[in-house]
């Protein structure tokens, strides 16, 4: 019995990615958290009973990091920021399960070099990104199995690395915490001997499995205030927005057809919630509560129930299972509040439909492939995973090569910190584009004058502070002026002056594959540049196929004439074929000058004895 494991999972998932959250409306809570979780554990003292001390500790446990996520949700900062459209992928493929086929066939594993002599690393790629909010737009496993070395042994998969195991492991990587699909080979240390890791066998093959559920259908709902309270229906779907709040929604929705039999017992999300601020652009979800008050108000009543129980009984259980299975039967639509980093005009809320699904499932047997940044190789290694995947963000990226001066100090945004008085500082900090992709390493950035000054009593300028050279340093090249207060005769203020920035005027060309000129060529999913006619530090590419979309590249190399160089050409794999190469080259650097005038924060005084 486990009638807290839909709170449990999406609770710990919300600590995990949150670190914290409160059910309910926005409210700061009356009691801190803090002290709500001793109360908790010490009200566990008192229970005896295992079984009975085991579901409080869970359901207790889960509901104050419910309550702790949502608290970080609604403390955070509001902030824009932009990403990509979750569906884009779809509109490329004729059929969902060509998107599925796609997924599976464009898998391929790159041998990784470790900081260990007693390590090797092995990175699986997936032609789709699974780091975004969500991963990949249907629910899918990857399940590893075993490594083949190149002496033919086959070394099993197990899920963390044993201390006490002598021989070669293969297990997840701890390297790496972002890719959980990432894993490492272990040898085995003997202590006094030193093994060159090239002796060893090394990994040639991955082995496992994968399967990804394909839903019948996917239907959008698009939605704005006027649409608040209102239930929108799409045959067997529909969709309910409860509220839509500054920046994050409320949605209930609900499938009226039973889930399909090939998924029953999986772990399902269908509902897919974007949004879009005033310019269009897609906002990046913050995070999400799938817990409605209604929901967290039956757990909590649940969890006093438990509290007043001396010991655990089959009864019990029966009744706990029956009270949840009732409250299902009465509120069967689902619930999200979703938060997004910025200000939400409009929604796009779309519904996964498992009424009937199809499950693809396909053994693994990848070879384990090898590419550096750099290599001394005269041959092109191929890399064909024979898929097509588009790049949807390299448009909106690319606006970044003709970025207008105006456009640069409009992104300014200036920090503070005043922490440490000996190393105050402030930064000036903007969103990186493609244009600081290629603004190269030779730069010019002149004077940086900053005066500090003192202030009259209506906030205007008064005094500048008359400073040694050592109170204060200038870093044009970072950005950040650094300041030592120790060293002022007075508490400065405000601060005036002009801080660099650098902007690349980048000039573009386009041509198709019959038109290259010197020192470009296509070959078959390549592109190969010759290095000396197209300098890496000033020259960009990007290529497109007949389709007119952007091919995704999967990785570069530069084959260098020796270790210390110099680059003789660079090969850029991507996944399909190039028919059209876009160039963008830096020809000239120029230097902005951001006229400032900042208030200064204050530091914090030390204490001090009465």
């Amino acid at each position: 019995m486990d009638v807290r494991l839909p709170l449990t999972t999406a609770g710990v998932c919300l600590a995990l990615l949150l670190g914290g959250c409160s059910p309910g409306e926005e409210k700061k809570p009356t009691v801190s958290l803090e002290t709500k979780t001793a109360t908790f554990e010490h009200s566990l003292d008192a229970i005896t009973d295992p079984k009975l001390k085991d579901a409080v500790t869970e359901l207790g446990g889960s509901l104050l990091l419910l309550e702790r996520a949502q608290h970080k949700l609604d403390s955070t900062p509001l902030k824009t920021v932009y990403g990509e459209d979750t569906l884009s992928v779809l509109k490329h493929y004729p059929s969902p399960q060509a998107l599925v086929d796609t997924f599976i066939n464009g898998l391929f594993v790159l041998h990784k070099d470790a900081s260990s002599d007693y390590l090797t690393d092995l990175q699986p790629v997936f032609p789709f990104n699974l780091n975004i909010p969500g991963g990949f737009l249907f629910p899918h496993g990857v399940e590893w199995q075993s490594v083949t070395l190149s002496n033919k042994r086959v070394i099993a998969y197990q899920p963390e690395w044993s201390e006490t195991d002598p021989g070669i492991q293969l297990s997840p990587s701890s390297s790496n915490v972002n890719n959980p699909d990432d894993l490492t080979v272990t040898y085995p240390f003997i202590e006094g001997l030193d093994v060159d890791k090239k002796t060893q066998p090394q990994p040639v093959s991955l082995q496992g499995k994968v399967e990804v559920i394909t839903p019948r259908r996917l239907f959008s709902f698009n939605l704005s205030q006027k649409d608040v309270g209102q239930t929108r229906t799409d045959d067997n779907l529909s969709v309910t927005l409860l509220k839509l709040a500054k920046n994050y929604a409320e949605v209930e929705f609900s499938n009226n057809l039973p889930l399909a039999p090939e998924v029953e017992g999986a772990q399902l999300n269908p509902l897919i919630v974007q949004a879009r601020d005033t310019t269009g652009q897609y906002l990046v979800r913050a995070g999400s509560i799938n817990e409605s008050p209604a929901q967290v108000s039956f757990y909590e009543k649940q969890l006093a129930h438990l509290q007043q129980q001396k010991t655990w009984s089959e009864a019990l259980e029966k009744q706990l299972e029956d009270e949840q299975h009732a409250f299902e039967q009465q509120h069967p639509r689902r619930y999200n509040k979703v938060y997004f980093n910025g200000p939400v005009d409009t929604l796009e809320v779309s519904v996964l439909d498992f009424s009937s699904a199809t499950v693809t499932r396909k053994a693994l047997d990848l070879p384990v492939r090898t590419f550096s940044q750099h290599t001394t190789d005269k041959a092109i290694q191929p890399l064909d995973p024979a898929v097509v995947v588009y790049d949807d963000l390299a448009p909106n990226w690319l606006k970044g090569a003709s970025l207008t001066e105006e456009e640069l100090k409009a992104g300014i945004r200036i920090h503070q910190s005043v922490e440490e008085p000996s190393a105050a500082r402030i930064e000036f900090s903007h969103r990186r584009t493609f244009n600081d992709e290629l603004l190269g390493d030779d730069f010019s950035p002149g004077e940086s004058p900053v005066t500090f000054f003192t202030e009259k009593r209506s906030g205007k300028l008064d005094e500048p502070i008359e400073l040694p050279p050592e109170a204060y340093q200038v870093d044009p090249l970072q950005a950040t002026i650094t300041y030592d207060l120790n060293l002022f005769p007075e508490t400065p203020a405000i601060a005036v002056g002009s801080m660099p920035l650098f902007l690349a005027t980048v000039d573009k060309k386009t041509y198709d594959a019959k038109s290259l000129p010197k020192g470009l060529e296509i070959k078959n999913n390549t592109l190969v540049v010759d290095l000396k006619l197209f300098p890496a530090n000033a020259w960009r590419f990007f290529v497109k196929d007949d389709s007119g979309n952007y091919l995704k590249q999967i990785l570069s190399v530069s084959h260098d004439a020796s270790a210390d160089g110099p680059a003789l050409f660079g090969v850029h794999y991507f996944y399909g074929r190039p028919t059209h190469v876009e160039t963008y080259q830096r020809t000239d650097l120029n230097t902005v000058q951001y006229g400032f005038e900042v208030k200064l924060e204050k530091a914090q005084q030390p204490d001090t004895a009465p």
